[in-house]
C-alpha cells in the first residue's frame, strides 16, 4: 500500500481548488426548490488528486438554506455519504427534513455534492479506496476535505452568514470526511457532528464488517492528533455497514492521540441503523440539541 502523510494537507491552500462559480444545468436544478426554506443551488470548480495520484477538477454542487431574515447565521456544511450502487443518485443532495432541524436552531445550511456525485457523476472518483483487500483510506480524506474547505471558503462570502461560528456534520463516508476536515482545523469551526462515519462497509457482503478497519482505526488516529475542537459521534448497534466492535476502537484511537469526541451508541435503529440519519431524525434531534447547547450554539428560534 503506498503511503500518504495526512499533515502533508493540512496546510494547504485553498487557493489551488477554489476556482470559482459555474452555471447550473437544468439537470442539476430539475429538483423543486423549496422556497419555504430559502433553497438554492450553485457551484464551484475544485481540483483534487485520486487515490491513483490523478489529478482533476470537478464540479461541486452547493444546495444552500437560509432561515429567514437577514443573520448573520452560524455556517453548517452538511457532507452526505457514499451510495453503494449509483453514485449519480441523486442528482444533487438535499437532506431537507435534516436541514429543517438545523435551520430550526438558527443554521444557514451549506451541502455539498461532491466529486463524483450526482449529475456531474464521471469515471474521475476520488473517494475510491481501493479493493477491500488492499484499502487506502488517507487519499479519499485529502479529496474529500479539500473540496469541503472550498465550500466552507464559498460559505464564509456570503453576506448573511457568521463566519467565526461554523459546524460541521456529516454521515457515513461524509462523517470520515468531517473529522478529517476537522483534523485541519479550519479557521471558524467550533464544533463537528459524526453521524455513523466510516467507510468500506457493505451491509450484504459483509455485515457490520468493514474492509481492513485498523486502516480506519489508524487514520482516525491521525486526526486525533490534530484536531482541537470537540466533536459528537453517533452510532447505532444495529449499522450493518460499520459495527459497533470497530466504531469503539475508531473513537478510543482518536481520543487516546488527543482528540475530544464524545461517542454515543444508540439502540438498534430499524433493520440497519445506518440509517439512522436519513429516517430518525426525532431519535438524534434531542442529542444533537443538548450538544449544541453545550458547545454554545445557537438556541431553536421562536416561531414567527
Amino acid at each position: 500500500m503506498r503511503q500518504h502523510s495526512f499533515f502533508s494537507f493540512v496546510r494547504q491552500s485553498l487557493a489551488l481548488g477554489l476556482c470559482g462559480l459555474v452555471l447550473i444545468p437544468s439537470a442539476v436544478r430539475a429538483q423543486q426548490l423549496a422556497l419555504d426554506i430559502n433553497e438554492s443551488v450553485s457551484s464551484i470548480e475544485v481540483s483534487v488528486k485520486d487515490m491513483y495520484g490523478r489529478q482533476e477538477s470537478g464540479k461541486v454542487v452547493i444546495t444552500q438554506f437560509k432561515p429567514a431574515g437577514p443573520g448573520p447565521f452560524p455556517i453548517l456544511i452538511l457532507n452526505h455519504g457514499r451510495s453503494p450502487t449509483n453514485r449519480q443518485d441523486p442528482p444533487r443532495f438535499r437532506f431537507t427534513r435534516q436541514v429543517r432541524y438545523f435551520l430550526s436552531r438558527g443554521f444557514a445550511v451549506f451541502e455539498p455534492t461532491r466529486i463524483g456525485y450526482g449529475a456531474y457523476m464521471t469515471q474521475f472518483d476520488p473517494e475510491d479506496s481501493g479493493g477491500c483487500n488492499s484499502k487506502d483510506y488517507a487519499p479519499m480524506a485529502e479529496a474529500g476535505s479539500t473540496e469541503i474547505l472550498a465550500v466552507l471558503d464559498y460559505a464564509r462570502q456570503q453576506p448573511y452568514v457568521d463566519p467565526k461560528r461554523v459546524l460541521l456534520v456529516g454521515q457515513s463516508v461524509g462523517g470520515y470526511l468531517t473529522v478529517a476536515t476537522s483534523a485541519r482545523n479550519p479557521e471558524g469551526v467550533i464544533a463537528a457532528i459524526n453521524f455513523a462515519g466510516g467507510s468500506g462497509g457493505d451491509p450484504e457482503k459483509r455485515p457490520a464488517n468493514p474492509c481492513a478497519p485498523q486502516r480506519l482505526e489508524e487514520m482516525y488516529a491521525r486526526f486525533g492528533q490534530a484536531a482541537r475542537m470537540p466533536m459528537l459521534w453517533i452510532y447505532t448497534e444495529n449499522d450493518l455497514y460499520f459495527g459497533p466492535t470497530y466504531t469503539k476502537a475508531w473513537h478510543a484511537a482518536f481520543v487516546k492521540a488527543g482528540g475530544t469526541a464524545e461517542y454515543r451508541l444508540l439502540p438498534p435503529f430499524a433493520q440497519n441503523g445506518h440509517t439512522l440519519f436519513a429516517r430518525g431524525p426525532e431519535i438524534w434531534e434531542p442529542i444533537v440539541g443538548e450538544f449544541l447547547d453545550k458547545i454554545g450554539l445557537p438556541a431553536p428560534r421562536p416561531a414567527p
